[in-house]
C-alpha cells in the first residue's frame, strides 16, 4: 500500500489516472475513499486523482499524539502532493479538507496551481464555534451516542431538509451518516474537529497566488454561505460561487451530480489559464 512519510504521519493514499494532477482532501469525518463513488469518476478522464487519509481516520498511521494543527495536517498532505504528483496540483477540499487546502496554498505555492473549498470558513466564530466546541467537549469528556443517535444528529448537520424530507433519498444518504459516525472514535473525532476549532486563516489567506474558488452551499448549517463569501474576499484571486438547496454533505448521496457539474466547470476554467 502507498504510503508518504510526514514528520507527524504515514499518510495513506490512492491514485488513479492519467494527466494534470488532482487532490482531494476530505472532511475531519471521512476516509479519502468517501471520494470515489460519487466525485472522482467525473474526473476519470484526462486527470490523474490522489485521495488520501487525514491523521485520525483511515488507514494513516499517526506518529503523534491525537490533538494536531491543521498546519500539521497540511505537511502531511504536502508529503503526498511531493510523493504522488508531478508539480502543482489542483486541490479539491470540503470542511476539514478545504482548511488545510487553505493553508496549502498560502505556505506551500509551489505545491498547488489552484483551491477549490467547499464548506469553508476563515475562522470559527459565533454558532458554528459554539457547536464545535461542544461537541469536542461532549467526546472528551468520554460520552458516546447510540448508534441511531449519531445518525440522526449529524444527519441534520450534514444534509438539507429537502433531502431529509424524502423517503428515498434518506434511504440512500442514511448509510453514508451512519458510516461516518456510527461507531466512530470520539477522541479522534474530537481531535480533528479541534484543529478546526484552532485555525484561523486571516493573516494568511491574503498571501495566496494562485485562484481559490469558494464552493458555499445555501443550506449549510455548518458553515452558512457568508462564512465562505469572506474566504472569497480575503484571497487576491478568490471566487465565490453559491449552490442553492444544498447542505454540508450534498455531495455524497444527495446532489453529486450538482456538486460535480460546479466542480466541473472550475477545474476546466483553471485547467484553460
Amino acid at each position: 500500500m502507498p504510503f508518504a512519510k510526514s514528520p507527524y504521519a504515514d499518510v495513506y493514499f490512492e491514485q488513479q489516472g492519467d494527466g494534470p494532477d488532482i487532490v482531494w482532501l476530505s472532511a475531519g469525518d471521512m476516509p479519502g475513499s468517501v471520494w470515489h463513488e460519487f466525485q472522482t469518476p467525473a474526473f476519470a478522464d484526462g486527470f490523474r486523482q490522489t485521495t488520501y487519509d487525514a491523521r485520525g481516520i483511515g488507514q494513516t498511521v499517526d506518529n503523534a499524539p491525537d490533538r494536531f494543527t491543521i498546519e500539521e495536517h497540511a505537511a502531511d498532505a504536502a508529503a503526498v502532493l511531493e510523493a504522488a504528483c508531478n508539480g502543482p496540483a489542483i486541490l479539491i477540499g470540503l470542511s476539514m479538507g478545504s482548511l488545510i487546502a487553505q493553508e496549502l496554498a498560502s505556505t506551500r505555492p509551489d505545491l498547488v496551481r489552484a483551491a477549490i473549498v467547499m464548506g469553508t470558513c476563515v475562522k470559527k466564530t459565533g454558532f458554528i464555534r459554539e457547536w464545535e466546541e461542544a461537541e469536542i467537549a461532549f467526546r472528551r469528556a468520554g460520552h458516546t451516542l447510540t448508534t441511531e443517535m449519531a445518525i440522526a444528529h449529524y444527519a441534520m448537520q450534514m444534509y438539507p431538509a429537502n433531502a431529509l424530507g424524502d423517503d428515498e433519498i434518506w434511504a440512500r444518504i442514511r448509510p453514508i451518516v451512519e458510516g461516518d459516525y456510527g461507531n466512530r472514535d470520539g477522541l479522534a473525532l474530537a481531535a480533528q474537529w479541534e484543529a478546526c476549532l484552532d485555525y484561523d486563516s486571516t493573516d494568511k489567506l491574503p498571501n495566496s497566488t494562485m485562484p481559490i474558488h469558494v464552493v458555499s452551499f445555501s443550506e449549510d448549517v455548518q458553515t452558512p454561505p457568508q462564512r465562505g463569501r469572506e474566504v472569497a474576499e480575503l484571497a487576491p484571486h478568490g471566487v465565490f460561487h453559491l449552490v442553492e438547496g444544498l447542505g454540508h454533505a450534498s455531495a455524497f448521496g444527495h446532489r453529486p451530480d450538482r456538486v460535480n457539474e460546479v466542480l466541473v466547470d472550475i477545474v476546466a476554467d483553471i485547467v484553460s489559464n
